[in-house]
C-alpha cells in the first residue's frame, strides 16, 4: 500500500514511467464524493507511490473548478496514503520569482469561490488551525533535497489560489501582490483544507510558468498557451524543469519514504476523537 501520494497535471505518471518506474496497478475508485481519478500505483526500487493526474489522463479533460477534489483525497487514504506532493505551476506575481523557477510555498491565500471546501458540510466539524498551513516534516525534506536545492529553489512563497478557469486580470494581481502572494495559480485550494480534515500530510512543489498578467509586458499572441502570457525567450527553461521533474519527484519520494511521520498532520481531528464526536474510524466521520 502506498504511504505517498503525488498530484500533478496531465498524464503525470507517464513521466515516471519514462524512468522505468513500474506501474503495479491502476484504480479508479467510486467514493461517497463521486468516482475519483485513476489512482496509478507505481514502485520505485522498494517504494510504493500512487500518482494522481488532476486534470485528465492524456489531455485537459477538466478545469480547476471542476475537480472531484474530495473523491480523489478520500481514494488516496482508502488507499493507504498518508503523505501528499503536490505540483502546481503557477505564474509569478513577485518578479523575484522567474519562469523555471522551482518554488515551496509555505503559505497560501485562498480567492476561490465556488468550490467544494469541507467534507464535513452539515457537521459540527472542520476548526482546524492552519499555521503551519503545509506540512512542516514534508516542506523539510523538500528543502533539504539535493535535487531541488541544486537548481536554488526558492525556499518560500505565498500561493494565491484563484477560482478559474480565466485567468486574472492585471488589477487582480495589483491587489494580490498587495495582499503579499508571490505565486498565482488555481489548484492548491480547497485541497490542502480538505487533505488536513483528512489527517494527510500535503506540502506543494511548484515550477514557475510564466510572469503573471501585467507583471511584464505581454504580447498578446492568439493560438498559444496563456495567450503569450510565456514568452519564447523564457518556454526553454519551463520545458526544461518539466522535462526533469520526474528525476527530482523521485529523489524526493526517497527521501520522504526515509522519514519516520511524526509531524502534527495526523492529529488534527485529535480534539474531536477526545471529545467523542469522531471514532478512530476516518470514514464514519463524513454523514
Amino acid at each position: 500500500m502506498p504511504q505517498i501520494a503525488v498530484l500533478g497535471r496531465v498524464g503525470a505518471h507517464q513521466g515516471f514511467l519514462s524512468r522505468g518506474v513500474h506501474q503495479e496497478a491502476t484504480v479508479q475508485p467510486d467514493t461517497p464524493f463521486g468516482r475519483s481519478n485513476p489512482i496509478h500505483l507505481l514502485r520505485h526500487r522498494d517504494i510504493d507511490f500512487a500518482v494522481v493526474s488532476r486534470f485528465g489522463e492524456e489531455r485537459y479533460a477538466t478545469n480547476a473548478p471542476s475537480l472531484p477534489v474530495r473523491a480523489y483525497l478520500w481514494a488516496l487514504k482508502d488507499t493507504g496514503v498518508e503523505r501528499i506532493l503536490s505540483l502546481s505551476a503557477p505564474g509569478a506575481v513577485n518578479e523575484a520569482f522567474r519562469p523555471g523557477d522551482l518554488v515551496v510555498p509555505d503559505d497560501v491565500i485562498d480567492e476561490t469561490t465556488s468550490r467544494p471546501r469541507s467534507f464535513f458540510v452539515g457537521t459540527g466539524l472542520g476548526f482546524i488551525r492552519q499555521n503551519p498551513v503545509f506540512c512542516p516534516e514534508l516542506r523539510g525534506v523538500l528543502l533539504k533535497n539535493e535535487a531541488l536545492c541544486g537548481r536554488g529553489c526558492h525556499p518560500r512563497g505565498v500561493y494565491v489560489c484563484t477560482e478559474g478557469p480565466r485567468l486574472e486580470t492585471p488589477a487582480e494581481i495589483r491587489k494580490y501582490r498587495l495582499f503579499g502572494a508571490d505565486l498565482v495559480g488555481e489548484t492548491l485550494c480547497p485541497e490542502v483544507f480538505l487533505a488536513r480534515e483528512l489527517e494527510l500530510c500535503y506540502a506543494p512543489i511548484c515550477y514557475v510558468v510564466n510572469y503573471a498578467e501585467g507583471v511584464r509586458e505581454a504580447p498578446h499572441r492568439p493560438g498559444v498557451l496563456f495567450e503569450g502570457l510565456l514568452s519564447e525567450e523564457d518556454r526553454p527553461k519551463v520545458e526544461g524543469v518539466e522535462r526533469d521533474f520526474p528525476d527530482i519527484l523521485l529523489s524526493v519520494i526517497e527521501d520522504v519514504s526515509r522519514l519516520p511521520r511524526a509531524c502534527h498532520c495526523k492529529y488534527l481531528m485529535l480534539r474531536y476523537k477526545l471529545r467523542g464526536d469522531i471514532s478512530e474510524d476516518w470514514k464514519t466521520w463524513i454523514r
